[in-house]
């Protein structure tokens, strides 16, 4: 990130960083320091953007106190990849291909851009 910025680049490149899905914050079973417990995975993650348009030092969303459910701007799949391609300059209602005599969207007939994420 400092290489980005020290170079001009981070105005026009956008960092994301995320995982594959995240966990609860408890764990499966009794507690016992010899043999842990996994957490089980959940459907709801975190994601880190910087750059390319993105609002930087900003936290977008929010969860309850057990980060159980999002009680504040969620952002649905749909509604990140429409950002993302927002980012790169792509309109994701007009990004359309054909498939079996169907026309698709990577955000399907969904997505909306998380305007408030972005400059």
């Amino acid at each position: 990130m400092q290489d980005l910025k020290a170079r001009g680049l981070l105005d026009e490149t956008l960092v994301i960083w995320g995982g594959e899905f995240g966990r609860t914050i408890y764990s499966q079973g009794a507690l016992d320091e010899r043999q842990p417990r996994p957490r089980p995975p959940w459907p709801r993650f975190t994601l880190w953007m910087a750059g390319g348009g993105v609002k930087p030092g900003i936290v977008y969303g929010e969860t309850d106190d057990y980060c159980y459910n999002i009680v504040k701007d969620p952002v649905h799949i749909h509604d990140f990849n429409a950002t993302v391609l927002n980012c790169l300059g792509i309109d994701h209602e007009r990004l359309t291909f054909k498939f079996q005599g169907r026309d698709f969207r990577l955000t399907d007939v969904h997505g909306k851009v998380a305007s408030g994420l972005l400059l």
